[in-house]
């Protein structure tokens, strides 16, 4: 699996992001069919990651918390919704 960074195709989501949440970071990655949009603010991070064709696996899952949030593991609070074509990971900072 590679994870790219797609966030310069995605000007007009990234400026959304930003102008209307509390986001001081965002940015957009994909991973195959799988878009991710990875965001910060100053009191937490959110991972969001989107398949529209089929359901999300739980390695993609872990492939990107590895990837964008190298100690995920030690987080205590770490709040997850999960539907079948979408996950939402936010955490403290």
């Amino acid at each position: 699996m590679k994870l790219i960074d797609v966030t310069n195709s995605y000007a007009k989501l990234v400026n959304s992001q930003l102008s209307n949440t509390d986001s001081l970071l965002v940015k957009v990655y994909t991973l195959g069919k799988t878009n991710i949009i990875y965001s910060e603010a100053r009191k937490h991070k959110e991972v969001v990651i989107q398949n529209k064709q089929r359901k999300i696996k739980d390695n993609e899952i872990e492939f990107v918390l590895d990837r964008l949030v190298p100690n995920h593991e030690t987080i205590e609070k770490l709040d997850m919704i999960r539907t079948d074509k979408l996950v939402e990971i936010t955490f403290p900072l």
